[in-house]
C-alpha cells in the first residue's frame, strides 16, 4: 500500500474514532432521549388494538425495538469491543440472544415481570459492568477475572426481562400470542444482526488507527458514565413514581 493510501486510511480511522467518541459523549451529556426498553405510543396503541396472528408486524416491531434500543446497542458494543475473531463474536452474541429470548418469551407468556424502572436500572449497570470489564478493572481491583460468558448470559436474561415487563404493561391479546411473540423475537434478532453488522464495520475501521487503544480507554470510560447515568435516571424515576 502506498504512503498516500496509508495516510488516508489513518486519517479516516481517526475521524471515525472522533465521531464515535463524540457520539458517546453526546449520550453521556443527556442529549439522547431516554427510551430504555420503551415502546412508542403508536406501537403501544397498535399492540393493544390487534388480535390474531400478525407475524410480519411483530417482526418489524421487534427489529425496530432492537435498532432503536440504545441500551441494547451499548451493551452489545461493550461485548464485542475487544473481540477480533468472528467465531468469538458469534459465540458471545449467541449467548446474549439466548438469554434475551428466554426471559422475553417466558416473561410475557407467563405474565411475570419486574418494575420497569428497576429492571432498566439493572440494564444500565450491565453497561457499566461490561465497560469496566473492558478496562480490566476487576483484575486490577480484585485480582480476578469474572467469567465473561456467564456474565453475558446473565445480563441477557435481564435485558429480556426488561422488554417482557414493558410488553406486559400493554396487555397484548392472548389470541395469536405465541406466534406473535416468536415473530417479535425473530425481529429482535434481525435487528441485533443489523446493529452488529454496523458496529463491526465501524470497529474494523477504528482498529486501524494507531491511537485505537488509548481511544478505546476513553470510549469505555464514557460508557461507564453512560451506564451510571442510565441507572441513576431509572432509580430517580422509580422513587418519583413511588
Amino acid at each position: 500500500m502506498s504512503s498516500n493510501s496509508t495516510g488516508l486510511c489513518t486519517l479516516a480511522s481517526r475521524r471515525l474514532a472522533a465521531l464515535i467518541l463524540t457520539t458517546l459523549a453526546l449520550y453521556a451529556s443527556g442529549v439522547a432521549q431516554v427510551l430504555a426498553h420503551d415502546v412508542t405510543p403508536g406501537d403501544a396503541g397498535y399492540i393493544q388494538e390487534i388480535w390474531g396472528v400478525h407475524v410480519i408486524s411483530f417482526i418489524y416491531l421487534g427489529a425496530k425495538h432492537m435498532v432503536t434500543g440504545y441500551d441494547h446497542i451499548l451493551f452489545l458494543l461493550g461485548v464485542v469491543f475487544f473481540l477480533y475473531r468472528m467465531k468469538d463474536v458469534a459465540i458471545y452474541v449467541s449467548i446474549f440472544a439466548v438469554g434475551h429470548s428466554v426471559t422475553m418469551l417466558a416473561g410475557v407468556w407467563w405474565g411475570w415481570g419486574i418494575n420497569s424502572y428497576i429492571i432498566d436500572a439493572i440494564i444500565g449497570l450491565s453497561v457499566v459492568y461490561k465497560a469496566l470489564d473492558n478496562l480490566g478493572a476487576y483484575q486490577k481491583w480484585f485480582g480476578v477475572q469474572p467469567n465473561t460468558k456467564a456474565a453475558t448470559l446473565i445480563f441477557g436474561l435481564f435485558h429480556g426481562t426488561g422488554l417482557a415487563s414493558k410488553i406486559i404493561e400493554y396487555d397484548i391479546s392472548d389470541d395469536g400470542l405465541l406466534w406473535n411473540l416468536l415473530a417479535f423475537n425473530v425481529g429482535v434478532e434481525v435487528g441485533q444482526i443489523l446493529a452488529l453488522f454496523v458496529i463491526l464495520i465501524v470497529m474494523g475501521y477504528w482498529r486501524r488507527s494507531e491511537r485505537f487503544m488509548s481511544q478505546a480507554v476513553v470510549a469505555n470510560v464514557i460508557m461507564v458514565g453512560l451506564g451510571l447515568w442510565l441507572t441513576v435516571y431509572q432509580i430517580n424515576g422509580f422513587l418519583s413514581a413511588a
